[in-house]
């Protein structure tokens, strides 16, 4: 529904946020999507890490500083409890990627 519509938004926007401070220099990790749980209780941030040699640090980084960023959520979006986040790398837009490339 509408709300779970907002709910998604505000993690991608908030996780865009906490990553893009957080995060050391030396790489770029981007938020490409969220999935939602049916019930809100569950977020699955899809990310990409350039350069593609520091995606395990990256998605262990943001797996380590989940509680941080839950904490970082709840002074950005009042009111509103924080999903239980889980970080993947998104696979589906690296093969995007991929294909731009060869074409």
């Amino acid at each position: 529904g509408n709300r779970n519509e907002k709910i998604q938004t505000a993690v991608q926007e908030v996780a865009a946020e906490f990553l893009a401070r957080e995060a050391t220099p030396q790489s770029l990790i981007t938020v490409t999507r969220v999935m939602l749980s049916n019930d809100a209780k569950r977020a699955t941030i899809f990310i990409t890490v350039l350069p593609e040699t520091s995606e395990g640090p990256a998605l262990l980084f943001a797996q380590r500083n989940r509680r941080e960023l839950a904490d970082f959520f709840r002074t950005r979006i009042r009111g509103a409890f924080p999903p239980h986040f889980e970080f993947k790398l998104d696979l589906g837009e690296k093969n995007r990627q991929r294909l731009d490339e060869l074409s």
